[in-house]
């Protein structure tokens, strides 16, 4: 029988995981595995925890209390089916660095045999706190290369709702030869240039592959190398970060000097259930997420950014569509329209940035709401937004901490700078980030400045991290590759240029999509738009 140990590791004050198998007196030297039959098949898994010992697992992790247990999690899944490769069906809680099994009574006339089996390397990005930008991954190239530059095969990058089915990504891994540049992942690609993307590739945007995060990616150490001696000589240049995986996917191409992506098709993103994936290394967990009961309507305040130019246009969208999920909304405008209503915060409408504007209703949210309503959320009035599927994310943070939530991007990430959650898709605070905020003595630079930037700096030199979800979008669902909603429940959308905004919210965000109503479908098909 097989069991797993701490050995004291000489010279420092920390335990390698050892497995002990327990033999009898005279028994041949082959080390025999609990329902192994053979050497061959012994031989087999100690070749598999050799290769995943070469294998650096990195989560795209985040420090809110909510995502960061999901990341370890996560982590402690990968950890325990390392171990379960040579324990047999004993059971085992594995803690950071260490495992842990039950104590046993072995016999007198049995003998132990120690053999240390190190564990992979499992990073969380947001413990790697040298790098304010370490969710946008390249900075940390340098510290990859040096780090486990010699020793390991590859950098295998996952989100916190990925699974990993450790034997077969082995496999998978496998049957590339890990002394080449390889960049590895399930292919995404634009069916049309978007904004997002900067219209690259105009004229036939199918060409260039980016990886979905979702079903994980992997770098070859070889390129990780590359990669990091391409950073020395050529700092990143771009100061936005939109959209990272398609960003990433063309720094690592470089023009046709680098690789371009190779699809994999065991990196899958079919649900967990599905009956898909007997050949899938990996599957993603694609659901809301529902941590008990959805938040009251009445504990979310929702606040609409507007202004006199779009009263008849864009006002009578939202009432169409999820104004009425809102038990709390206000209209904030440079006009007062009693038809609507709109209040008018006093503030002078300005063509871009809206930061008075901004500010000025966290304040009004301070001061003039009831201190029991928990949640803000700031939206344009060309947002398309489910209140009701945000109530349900809500239910899994806590509003007793600085949430800043919604889709976040980056600015000057390569060379300091910082992140902020893009106004477009929806801006959620907590009432204690407010509080927090409004606290500080940070505040527009103009009236006109660009509101989400100037909040995500804010909270940047406040110390209180934003909160990324990709279920809340910047632009239209035809902006974003069909492959990669299909694994999404959305909150938002924005804009509603060149689209019926109606027809987008009955499709994709309305609480009832696709139901039978009176004996007859509701919604549309999503392949339509």
């Amino acid at each position: 029988m097989s069991a797993i140990g701490l050995l004291q590791a000489p010279g420092v004050g920390s335990y390698w995981p050892f497995a002990v198998t327990v033999i009898s007196e005279g028994a041949e030297d082959e080390t025999e595995l609990p329902g192994l039959q053979n050497s061959e098949k012994s031989r087999t898994i100690s070749k598999i925890g050799r290769e995943l010992k070469g294998i650096v697992f990195v989560i795209q992790s985040q420090s809110n209390s909510f995502h960061s247990k999901r990341a370890e999690d996560l982590k402690r899944d990968i950890l325990e089916q390392v171990v379960d490769l040579g324990k047999g069906c004993l059971p085992v809680k594995t803690n950071e660095n260490s495992v842990v099994i039950p104590e046993y009574d072995f016999k007198d006339k049995l003998m132990f045999r120690k053999k240390v089996h190190e564990l992979p390397t499992v990073l969380l990005i947001h413990q790697i706190d040298r790098h304010e930008g370490a969710w946008t991954i390249l900075p940390l190239m340098t510290d990859f290369s040096v780090t486990y530059g010699r020793n390991s095969s590859w950098i295998f990058f996952c989100e916190e709702d990925t699974r990993i089915q450790v034997v077969k990504l082995v496999e998978t891994l496998r049957r590339f030869d890990k002394s080449k540049d390889w960049f590895l992942g399930k292919a995404l690609y634009d069916e049309e240039s978007t904004i997002i993307h900067h219209y690259a590739f105009a004229e036939n945007p199918t060409v260039f592959k980016f990886p979905d995060f979702a079903a994980g990616w992997a770098l070859s150490i070889p390129l990780v190398n590359k990669l990091a001696k391409k950073l020395k000589s050529e700092p990143l240049k771009s100061d936005f970060t939109i959209d990272l995986k398609h960003e990433i996917a063309l720094y690592i191409w470089h023009k046709g000097e680098g690789p371009h992506l190779t699809p994999v098709p065991e990196f899958c993103t079919d649900d967990v259930n599905s009956l898909k994936i007997d050949n899938c290394a990996t599957t993603f967990s694609n659901f809301l997420p529902l941590c008990g009961e959805p938040v009251n309507k009445e504990d979310v305040f929702v606040a609409v950014k507007t202004c006199r130019k779009f009263h008849g246009d864009r006002i009578p969208v939202v009432k169409q569509t999820w104004e009425r999920e809102a038990a709390l909304i206000e209209y904030y405008s440079d006009y007062a329209d009693v038809s609507i209503p709109t209040i008018d915060l006093g503030i002078p409408n300005t063509d871009r940035g809206h930061c008075g504007k901004t500010f000025a209703i966290l304040e009004r949210f301070l001061n003039h709401t009831s201190p029991r309503t928990p949640w803000l959320v700031v939206v344009d009035d060309d947002t398309l937004i489910s209140i009701f599927r945000l109530r349900k994310l809500l239910s899994c943070y806590d509003p007793n901490e600085p949430v800043f939530l919604g889709e976040r991007y980056g600015y000057g990430l390569g060379t300091g700078g910082y992140s902020y959650i893009t106004g477009g898709g929806g801006m959620v605070f907590s009432r204690t980030a407010v509080q927090k905020l409004l606290a500080s003595k940070c505040r527009c630079y103009s009236m006109d400045a660009p509101d989400d930037m100037v909040l995500g700096m804010c909270f940047s030199g406040l110390g209180i991290p934003i909160t990324h979800s990709p279920l809340f979008h910047q632009a239209r669902p035809m902006d974003y590759p069909k492959d990669y909603l299909s694994h999404q429940i959305p909150v938002s959308f924005h804009k509603h240029w060149n689209i019926d905004p109606v027809k987008v919210y009955f499709t994709w965000l309305a609480p009832n999509t696709g139901e039978s109503h009176n004996g007859k479908k509701v919604g549309y098909n999503r392949e339509d738009l």
